[in-house]
């Protein structure tokens, strides 16, 4: 796709290579839904099932819903009942007990949209935790990003594709939709980069780099890094991403 509003791809085998320690680090925002044997929960941005396999694992019965075709077959393989979904346009029904999302939402920018189909598919008094991108997330990144393409005369911050909201406005947004916000607030988090900083950019920039051949992208890339490598490597050239998490917990009204 030769346009700037290219969306992300993702392929399973990149995503387990570069970008497992999402999963590894989903424990605290599954201990704050705290599952319970039994209950119906809709993993919403379940990608390749890995903290969907732990749900299962605590009893409960799980949906996993996500946009990317690679990722459901690779959570499918996993033995896992995952579907194909937009999650701004959720189809589901008042059938679930919880909804639960982890490193997911940030992609999903109709955020009003995708309460609003948590809300149908909640039962009354249902549950909806999460954790995503908040307020200052990879700001650097970002800032090195926009700078790298702005620098060969192309509009970088029109090629932003996240939603990282503030704790006040998601909590706004979620009242408006008839939940009890239990919970909510940022968490800084630097997170070690296992392959790098390439690794990361190469599976998450995508949407950065929409029309560019990829014969200019490598010094697009290689730029990035120089910018970024003051702030987020360490003498020992290990690289780490200034993530900032946004992690809440809300109730459906009854």
């Amino acid at each position: 796709m030769s346009t700037i509003k290219e969306v992300q791809s993702w392929s399973a085998e990149g995503y387990a290579r570069n970008a497992r320690f999402v999963a590894d680090l989903g424990q605290p925002v599954l201990e704050l839904l705290a599952p319970k044997p039994g209950e119906r929960i809709l993993d919403l941005g379940c990608g390749d099932g890995a903290l969907t396999a732990r749900l299962v694992r605590a009893g409960a019965i799980v949906v996993g819903a996500d946009a990317s075709a690679e990722l459901v077959a690779a959570a499918r393989a996993l033995g896992l009942d995952a579907r194909i979904a937009d999650g701004q346009a959720l189809a589901f029904g008042p059938e679930f007990d919880a909804v639960f999302s982890n490193a997911a939402l940030h992609w999903m920018k109709g955020a009003d949209a995708v309460i609003a189909g948590v809300r149908r598919a909640l039962k009354p008094g249902g549950r909806f935790v999460g954790e995503f991108g908040g307020h200052g997330n990879v700001a650097a990144i970002v800032t090195a990003l926009v700078a790298a393409l702005n620098a060969r005369g192309l509009d970088g911050a029109a090629r932003f594709p996240w939603f990282f909201p503030t704790p006040a406005e998601y909590a706004a947004k979620l009242e408006a939709q008839g939940f009890r916000v239990d919970s909510i607030g940022l968490v800084p988090r630097p997170t070690p980069l296992p392959t790098g900083m390439r690794g990361w950019l190469d599976t998450f920039a995508n949407p950065f780099l929409g029309g560019i051949d990829d014969a200019d992208r490598a010094p697009i890339l290689d730029e990035v890094q120089a910018l970024l490598a003051p702030s987020l490597r360490d003498q020992s050239g290990n690289w780490s991403a200034d993530y900032v998490r946004l992690r809440f917990a809300a109730t459906l009204a009854p």
